[in-house]
């Protein structure tokens, strides 16, 4: 039985993980689901890697996920506590030395249908964090999921801080434990074609890929269960 640390993406909460949690639990295992500061204005990759660490049950032996933009903060945990693994699902990855706006800007890292269709229609708040209206979120994030799922997660989503989009990333150098890459064939944010390319560069990985969206953990919850107990049993296997 391992512990697996569920970690959020930009815009979610831990919400978005009960499924995943249940289809976890069926199979033997336990997670948690952490909380980020994300809508917190001064909050950057390493307040994000604090909480996560926190979550942490057994140094050593947790595995931790993490989704999206959570992806720019779980190389920085195993610094602050022992881990099994790390897997970066449809994540960003860090690049030492820049930030992830800079990795924006010279490179085409997100999906087509990111630039074409939602990025023109994300707004700001009045703090300037960004926000995303209902409908778009729901074809952003969630599209193969069941239209209520969809409709309903997407009404769940919080502002999200630019604090750890704009700042240079605090990682140096990327830890000395297992790190897996899962991405989505399908997915309307994250490039595959990027994913493919920068796993293998970053982390000496290739990617394995699940069909679907963004979001499997709402799309198909069982489906990711197993994509990540086989990364769970490569590690106790060892």
């Amino acid at each position: 039985m391992t512990h697996v640390v569920l970690v959020h993406g930009g815009w979610h909460g831990p919400w978005c993980w009960a499924d995943q949690i249940a289809a976890l639990e069926r199979r033997g295992h336990r997670a948690t689901a952490v909380t980020l500061p994300s809508d917190e204005l001064d909050a950057g990759a390493d307040r994000y890697a604090d909480v996560i660490a926190a979550a942490v049950r057994e140094p050593g032996r947790d595995v931790v996920v993490g989704h999206s933009l959570a992806g720019l903060a779980i190389p920085l945990v195993p610094e602050r506590v022992p881990v099994a693994a790390l897997v970066f699902l449809a994540a960003l990855l860090p690049d030492p030395g820049r930030s992830w706006k800079q990795q924006l800007g010279a490179g085409r890292p997100m999906a087509e249908w990111f630039y074409t269709e939602a990025l023109p229609k994300q707004g700001r708040d009045e703090h300037g964090r960004s926000v995303w209206p209902v409908d778009v979120a729901a074809e952003l994030f969630y599209h193969d999921c069941v239209p209520s799922t969809a409709e309903w997660a997407a009404a769940q989503l919080r502002p999200q801080s630019p604090a750890p989009i704009a700042e240079t990333t605090p990682l140096t150098t990327y830890p000395d434990v297992p790190m897996h890459y899962v991405g989505c064939r399908a997915d309307r944010a994250v490039s595959a074609a990027w994913a493919a390319e920068t796993a293998r560069a970053r982390l000496g990985r290739e990617p394995t890929w699940i069909d679907g969206s963004h979001s499997p953990f709402l799309a198909d919850p069982d489906g990711l269960a197993e994509v990540l107990l086989t990364t769970v049993t490569e590690q106790e296997d060892r």
